[in-house]
């Protein structure tokens, strides 16, 4: 373990969330699929952050952060929140593994999205690991920028709930009314 991940508090982003800090004993941690995890952070100013998107766009009007569009939005603008000047920003990419060979490449639709994102915003990738077949555990330390990825062996359930994860939630059936007169939500 690097110095930098010692004696830090882990703090877990799971997917469709974004995490940002400027406390240097916050080092944050996530498993990626075919998900995206962005670490963008600012060193000069000590603040950074990460996100965790499941698939690049919305389909609709879902502005939540398991998209892309928003992850990265919300990421960016809560570091600069937090004090990062735009000029300093730097990232690392990590995930966008192809998880089931039955089905379309998602993972490299998120890696081509953020890498083009990241392109257009003018924030330089400083290093990157995606695609694949392996899910990946990132740590990141988000003050420095530090980061350590490691393969996680047995992949194949995080495939399988990331694919659950991405589907669109089922429309709950109206409730019904309890022959009492009391109706249940």
């Amino acid at each position: 373990m690097t110095t930098v991940f010692a004696n830090t508090t882990s703090v877990t982003v799971l997917q469709g969330e974004y995490r940002v800090s400027t406390d240097p004993k916050v080092m944050f941690s996530t498993v990626l699929g075919s998900c995206i995890a962005a670490c963008i952070y600012d060193a000069e100013n000590g603040v950074g952050g990460m996100n965790h998107f499941l698939l690049a766009n919305a389909n609709g009007g879902d502005v939540s952060a398991r998209y892309g569009i928003h992850a990265m939005e919300l990421l960016i603008n809560g570091i600069m929140k937090k004090g990062a000047q735009r000029r300093n920003l730097k990232a690392k990419v990590f995930g966008g593994a192809k998880m089931s060979a039955n089905l379309s490449d998602i993972g490299a639709s998120n890696a081509s999205f953020v890498q083009k994102f990241l392109y257009d915003e003018g924030i330089p990738v400083i290093s990157s690991s995606v695609g694949g077949t392996s899910a990946r555990r990132v740590r990141f330390h988000a003050v420095s920028g530090s980061a350590q990825q490691t393969r996680v062996e047995n992949d194949r359930r995080l495939g399988e709930q990331e694919l659950a994860a991405a589907r669109p939630a089922p429309k709950p059936a109206p409730a019904a009314a309890d022959p009492g007169g009391l109706t249940l939500f």
